[in-house]
């Protein structure tokens, strides 16, 4: 498969930075325009203004990451790298570099579908692209998420457990994140990759979701995308994408509840035995056995009314059945204050058998050691091969 020429991408690009920039405090003059505008957004999803990016020079990004220099490193995954730097105007800045090692065309096309997925977005939930640079390489260009990912503040223990309150902060953010994408874009977007690797950290601990690599936009008249081969990491792949290859936005809240569960109690995806953890907590969470799903490094130290809003949002995400999950958006309603509404997502009985039934992912043949312990925020892909 042949790809756009770099010349082509220039074009483009430059194309695409004035037309942005044009747009950005534009007063429509026709109302049919404001409509057609407003019909983009979700209801109760604020407007945000379209975002501006260039394309950096190669000396721009050299200069600003010391040549790439190792020291300024911040995270390797499979196909890509990512250097932290300063711009001249001090600035502080992440580039993502595809691996000069990396030979794989298809790599090469997640590299370029997430320069095309991203140049759409702008949400503070959301990473935000300042611009790419296609000279020398491939190259995407962040603001730089000074605390790292979720992932690398929560397993650290050489850091004090994160508090309470920043875990139920940084989950209703990643939520509000995820319900911009699935609903509130001019197109549908299914990230494919929820985790808390991809979770970063503003200086504030405000989440931003990054890592476009594998997500897909869907058409409005889709009502789900078939996609081979599977791929994303191992401990959130939803039941129907694992065994079917099926994709929309309940694909994306079944690893978000696996992020849940994460922020809860502190421990990874899949512990060393290679059991998930969400067959882990499934049983807590049916029992009511909330303090035990609980991070012991809190000590006590929790909301019980917050706890319980997480929890429950988990316990509905993770349901094998991606027909009893809820939407993003209905997910933050149980996260957000007022009373839990639990009789409205009570199961008939024969669908809660169906669900017991289902296996687990500890069963795996795992061959994912070392991405299940990664706490990179750089992009980590597993490709497991399905069973018959």
């Amino acid at each position: 498969m042949r790809y756009i020429r770099t010349g082509s991408l220039k074009r483009l690009f430059s194309i695409k930075r004035r037309s942005f920039e044009g747009d950005v405090g534009k007063q429509s003059d026709s109302p049919e325009e404001d409509n057609d505008e407003a019909s983009v957004i979700a209801p109760g999803t604020e407007l945000f203004r379209r975002p501006t990016w260039k394309c950096f020079s190669f000396e721009e990004i050299f200069v600003a990451t010391n040549g790439f220099s190792s020291e300024n490193m911040v995270g390797k995954g499979g196909y890509a790298e990512v250097y932290k730097g300063t711009l001249e105007d001090g600035d502080a800045i992440a580039v993502k570099r595809l691996a000069k090692e990396s030979t794989d065309e298809r790599k090469e096309k997640d590299f370029l579908t997430e320069i095309g997925t991203l140049a759409h977005v702008c949400h503070p939930n959301v990473s935000s692209l300042l611009g790419c640079c296609i000279d020398n390489g491939l190259y995407l260009i962040f603001q730089f998420s000074s605390r790292g990912s979720v992932a690398s503040v929560l397993h650290d223990e050489n850091l004090p457990a994160m508090e309470w309150k920043t875990r139920y902060k940084i989950g209703v953010g990643a939520a509000k994140g995820l319900h911009y994408l699935h609903e509130g874009c001019p197109r549908r977007i299914i990230h494919r990759d929820i985790k808390a690797s991809n979770v970063l950290l503003t200086s504030d601990y405000e989440p931003q979701i990054s890592d476009f690599g594998l997500a897909k936009w869907l058409p409005s008249q889709w009502t789900h995308h078939s996609i081979t081969p599977i791929e994303g990491t191992f401990g959130h792949l939803a039941p129907e994408y694992f065994m079917h290859g099926v994709v929309d936005e309940k694909t994306d809240v079944f690893a978000f509840g696996v992020f849940l569960l994460e922020l809860i109690s502190g421990k990874k995806p899949v512990d060393a035995s290679h059991q998930s953890l969400h067959s882990w907590a499934k049983p807590l969470l049916n029992q009511g056995d909330l303090e035990k799903l609980v991070d012991p490094r809190l000590g006590g130290a929790f909301d019980n009314g917050q706890l319980d809003r997480l929890a429950f949002a988990a316990s509905l995400c993770i349901r094998a059945s991606s027909t009893w999950r809820p939407t993003i958006g209905q997910v933050l309603e149980v996260m957000s204050e007022g009373k839990i509404e639990r009789e409205k997502w009570k199961m008939p009985e024969e669908e809660e058998e169906e669900q017991e039934e289902y296996w687990g992912y500890e069963d795996l043949e795992s061959e994912c050691d070392s991405t299940t312990s990664s706490t990179t925020s750089s992009p980590l892909i597993v490709v497991i091969s399905r069973r018959n």
